[in-house]
C-alpha cells in the first residue's frame, strides 16, 4: 500500500482540532492562522505547499511548527519568544501576526529545520508501557534485555529510573523527577501490577539520526518538538535530561531491520528479550517492517523459557494508541492496555491472545 498523502488544509485542520483537544490552545490558534496564511498564498503555503506531496506519516506539520519553535528557543525570534511559554512568554492577540512574521523573516533558517524528523521521545510514553515491561518480568520471572528502535535519544530506555504510582502499585525510583501519579483510569484491581518489579540489566537501542540527550543541540532539538503551552511536559522532559546525564544507554545510528537481525541473531540466556518502540511505526517503511518482522519471527523461533523473546509495542489505534506485546515460544499477541499518544490518560485492560 503507498504511503497515505492528506491535501494540506486537511492537514492542518486536523492537527488543530488536534493540538486543542490534547491542550495546547496556542498551537491550535497558530494552526488556524496557518490555515487562513495557506488559503491566502502566503508565507506558510510558499513553505508548506512544495512539501505537501509528502506522506501523511512525516508529520509535516509538526516538523514546520517545531522548526519555528527552534528558533524561538535560540533565540532568534523575541517577538513570537513574548507568546512561548517556554521561554517565559504568555499568548496575546498578536500571537497568529507575529508567528507569520517571524516565519517570514527567517524562512530560510525555518526551511532548513523543517526536513528534520519529529524527535519528541516522549516521556510520558513511559507510563503506557511499564505496564508491558512488568508483564514481562512476571511471565519470565527474568531480567530484562531493552531493545528499542526508533529510540531517538533514549530516554526511555531509562523508564525503570522513573516513578509509576498506579494507586493500586508502585515502581521505580521513589526519588526519580520523573513521576507518574493519577495518570491510569479506572477502579486499582484493573490497573497494571507493578509489584514484581523488574530488573534492567541490558538497555540499548537504534534510531536513523539519534539524538544525544547530553549535548545542548541534542537537548534543543527534544524540546523544539514539545508544544510550546505545555509546562508538563517541558518539566518531565527536564528530569528525564537530568536522568540521562547520569545513565548512559547507548543508541546506534543504524536501520532497525538490520540493527535487530544483529542484536537477536544468538539466544540471550537467562534475559528476557524485549524489543520495543512508542510511535514509530508510521515512520518506518514497509520494507524496514517486514525485515524487522522477519528478524523477531527467527528470533521466536529460537526463543525459550531461559530465554524468552517479547515484542512490546504502543502505536496509534485511532483515539488513543494500543499497547500490544507478542511472546515467544508461542508467538501469541495480545493487546495489553491503551494509552494517549503523550502518556496520559492509561488504560488496562487485555483481551484475548490471537495469532499475529
Amino acid at each position: 500500500m503507498p504511503p497515505q498523502v492528506v491535501p494540506l488544509d486537511e492537514l492542518l485542520r486536523y492537527q488543530a482540532r488536534e493540538c486543542e483537544a490534547m491542550g495546547s490552545v496556542l498551537y491550535a490558534r497558530v494552526l488556524d492562522g496557518v490555515l487562513d496564511d495557506v488559503a491566502a498564498g502566503g508565507v506558510c503555503a510558499a513553505i508548506l505547499r512544495p512539501r505537501a506531496g509528502d506522506s501523511v506519516n512525516t508529520a509535516l506539520q509538526l516538523r514546520f511548527l517545531g522548526s519555528v519553535h527552534r528558533q524561538v528557543l535560540e533565540g532568534r525570534a523575541p517577538a513570537l519568544a513574548a507568546h512561548y511559554p517556554s521561554v517565559g512568554g504568555t499568548p496575546g492577540p498578536s500571537l497568529v501576526a507575529d508567528f507569520l512574521a517571524t516565519v517570514a523573516a527567517l524562512r530560510p533558517e525555518i526551511e532548513a529545520r523543517i526536513e528534520d524528523g519529529v524527535q519528541t521521545n516522549e516521556v510520558g510514553r513511559a507510563a503506557v508501557l511499564v505496564g508491558g515491561y512488568a508483564e514481562v518480568a512476571r511471565r519470565s520471572g527474568l531480567p530484562l534485555r531493552v531493545l528499542e528502535v526508533g529510540a531517538s535519544a533514549g530516554l526511555n530506555l531509562r523508564w525503570d529510573r522513573f516513578w509509576y504510582d498506579t494507586g493500586a502499585t508502585t515502581f521505580g525510583d521513589p526519588d526519580s523527577g520523573v513521576r507518574f501519579v493519577g495518570w491510569w483510569e479506572g477502579e486499582p484491581a484493573d490497573r497494571p501490577d507493578l509489584s514484581t518489579g523488574a530488573e534492567v540489566v541490558v538497555r540499548e537501542g537504534c534510531d536513523r539520526n539519534p539524538l544525544d540527550p547530553t549535548t545542548e543541540d541534542g537537548r534543543t532539538t527534544l524540546r523544539c518538538y514539545l508544544w510550546p503551552d505545555q509546562s508538563e511536559r517541558f518539566a518531565r522532559l527536564d528530569a528525564a535530561l537530568a536522568i540521562a546525564a547520569r545513565l548512559p544507554a547507548p543508541v546506534t545510528a543504524a536501520d532497525l531491520g538490520e540493527w535487530l537481525e544483529g542484536r537477536l541473531a544468538e539466544p540471550a540466556a537467562g534475559l528476557a528479550t524485549v524489543v520495543v518502540h512508542s510511535i514509530v511505526w508510521q515512520y518506518v517503511s514497509k520494507e524496514a517492517r517486514d525485515r524487522m518482522r522477519a528478524a523477531l519471527r527467527r528470533a521466536g523461533e529460537r526463543a525459550s523459557a531461559s530465554a524468552p523473546v517479547a515484542w512490546l509495542r504502543m502505536e496509534p489505534a485511532g483515539p488513543l494508541a494500543d499497547l500490544r506485546l507478542t511472546w515467544w515460544p508461542g508467538g501469541e499477541e495480545e493487546v495489553l492496555g491503551h494509552g494517549g499518544y503523550h502518556g496520559r490518560p492509561v488504560r488496562w485492560g487485555a483481551t484475548a491472545a490471537v495469532r499475529p
